[in-house]
Formats: structure tokens, sequence, C-alpha cells
């Protein structure tokens, strides 16, 4: 079993948030490849599936930790002792505010970079599992991080957004292949990132 989580916040109050990346990407990989109803089981809404890929049809776990944001650590760990797997078997998607909106970067292993929720992660799994990282821009200012991960996605956000949502469904069979370079830039072709405004470039989260 490939458990495919995302970080995010239960409750009708935040479900479009940006700092709820993770599970609404999870909403649209659930509808674009037909997986089961959503259960509650590991302190989160579960869902089971199966996706072609290069490699054979892979069992996933699709899972939505309720635990909030900065325990999701505990969720996945519940998951991976049931279904006897380690963090390699584990990939979490979450908003990264030092990317640039509508960049996705990929990779295993690496510290939390201030991430609560990857932090409890790490702790629960050690460091070794996947991350993908969705860019959503920074505020500019420190003190507006919170505030502005904790408000939804504006309309001009979806612009992105929702592309990228749809690349990241057609690119998943390469990702559960493991084939992660071949899953970045099959997304990054099929949803270019957001060209900048000019008064961005210089802010965190430019990259």
């Amino acid at each position: 079993m490939l458990i495919l989580a995302g970080q995010g916040n239960p409750g009708a109050k935040y479900a479009k948030n940006r700092h709820n990346t993770g599970f609404l990407l999870l909403d649209r990989i659930h509808a674009a490849h037909s997986f089961g109803p959503w259960r509650a089981k590991f302190d989160s809404e579960i869902s089971e599936g199966a996706i072609d890929t290069p490699n054979g049809r892979l069992k996933v776990l699709l899972l939505k930790p309720l635990t909030y944001y900065n325990e999701s650590g505990r969720a996945l760990s519940k998951a991976c002792a049931f279904y006897k797997v380690g963090p390699e078997a584990v990939t979490l998607m979450y908003d990264e505010i030092d990317l640039a909106p509508g960049r996705v970067r990929v990779k295993r292993g690496g510290g939390a970079a201030g991430n609560n929720g990857v932090r409890s992660a790490t702790a629960h799994l050690g460091p070794d599992f996947r991350r993908i990282r969705v860019g959503v821009g920074h505020p500019g200012d420190k003190a507006l991080v919170m505030p502005y991960v904790l408000s939804d996605f504006p309309k001009v956000d979806l612009e992105w957004f929702v592309p990228l949502g749809d690349a990241i469904c057609k690119a998943l069979p390469y990702l559960l292949a493991d084939d992660d370079e071949r899953f970045q830039t099959e997304v990054m072709r099929l949803a270019p990132a957001p060209k900048l405004d000019p008064k961005q470039a210089g802010r965190p989260g430019a990259e």
C-alpha cells in the first residue's frame, strides 16, 4: 500500500484555505481516479483505490489527517503501522510559502523548514518520506504569514491552482512508480507556473 497524504485542517472554516492545499489536491485525485468513498479511520478521512502506473496497477490510500495541520504525523503513523509500511511508502503534499505560486518541488528526506506539519510527520515517521511542496507565494512580511495561509485562495489564484490540480492527477502514475523527476517535469509542462508581477519578484518565495 502506498499512502498519499495531504496537509490541512478539518472543517468548513478551513476548506478553501491556502493551508489546505494538500486536502484540496487529494480531493482532485479522489475524483480523477475514481477512489472509493471517504470514511473515518486513523484519526483521518481515508479513501482506498488503485492507479495504473508504469510499474503496474498499485494500491493507494488517500489520507487527510483530522488531527489539524501541526499534528498530522500522529495520523500518518497509525496508517503506516496498520499497513506495515515505512516512510518510503508515504508521500505528503502541502503548501509552501517559500516557493512562487504554482511551482512544485518533489524530494525525499530533509528538514522541516519551519513547517510544523512536516516536523510532526518527521517526529513520527523519520525524515525519509516523499514531500510534494506546492508554492503558494509569500505575503512579504513574516508577521502576515499565518493570516495569509489561513485565508482562502482568491479567484485569481484559482487560474493556476485548478490547472495544477489537473496536471498532478495526470502525472501521478509517474510519482507512484518512483519517477519523481518525470512527475515534476510533467506537472510543470502541463501547468506552467504563472509569471510573477515585477513587483513580486523580490519577495520571499519568488523562486
